[in-house]
């Protein structure tokens, strides 16, 4: 398998406050970031191989602008509360060999990347119902980010499962992720996304409905 991984983030409300769950659980939480000229601001989880972003609009008038609205940044979170998916699932080379993302992609070029830097957005990112999917290139995919341990001993993400109201038809891009084994997906009532930790040998959970979308298993 030639990709892995690499990150998810939850559509969150202004300021990410939702993160106070996470660091009262025992997560240790990393630097926030801003994406100049996306119109997006976030909060962060590093783990030994991936994170956790907590992701809201800073900027309404950047986040419609021509070059970010494709993306459809700004539907999924002001939607996240009525049907929307609030849900992105970042992918990245597993080896020192770019192949390509495992989806069919457009180049997104966002003002905060240098050129000839680029991220690859599925090109189902106007299905709603279904979380942005995109790639990050070899380029982006070397970038060095910090490992944090955690008060509650969690390390490496093993296992990532999306349950979703919507199953019975999935794009082509959602189902080449489905069916390369980097996500499970099942049915479900609502949005969920669920990361199993250290190939979940003990036996443990943490819910963060209804703040959070989330279930954390190891």
């Amino acid at each position: 398998m030639a990709s892995e991984f690499d990150h998810v983030f939850i559509c969150v409300s202004v300021g990410g406050e939702e993160a106070s769950a996470l660091a009262a659980f025992g997560l240790t939480e990393g630097m926030p970031n801003v994406h100049p000229g996306q119109g997006t601001a976030c909060r962060r989880f590093f783990f030994a191989n991936s994170y956790l972003e907590l992701l809201w609009v800073s900027n309404a008038g950047d986040a419609q602008s021509e070059t970010i609205q494709p993306t459809h940044l700004w539907e999924r979170w002001t939607g996240r509360a009525s049907g929307v998916c609030p849900l992105g699932l970042g992918f990245r080379p597993k080896i020192q060999h770019d192949g390509g993302a495992p989806f069919s992609s457009w180049e997104y070029r966002p003002p905060y990347l240098p050129s000839p830097l680029c991220l690859h957005v599925a090109t189902n990112a106007n299905v709603l119902t279904e979380p942005m999917l995109f790639y990050l290139p070899l380029g982006l995919r070397s970038a060095k980010r910090p490992v944090l341990s955690h008060r509650t001993g969690l390390r490496e993400v093993t296992r990532v499962e999306l349950a979703s109201p919507h199953t019975e038809r999935t794009s082509p891009e959602m189902a080449a992720v489905t069916g390369a084994g980097l996500v499970q997906l099942r049915a479900g009532p609502e949005y969920l996304v669920e990361l199993g930790f250290d190939g979940e040998s003990q036996g443990h959970h943490a819910d963060f409905r209804p703040l959070l979308p989330l279930v954390f298993r190891w």
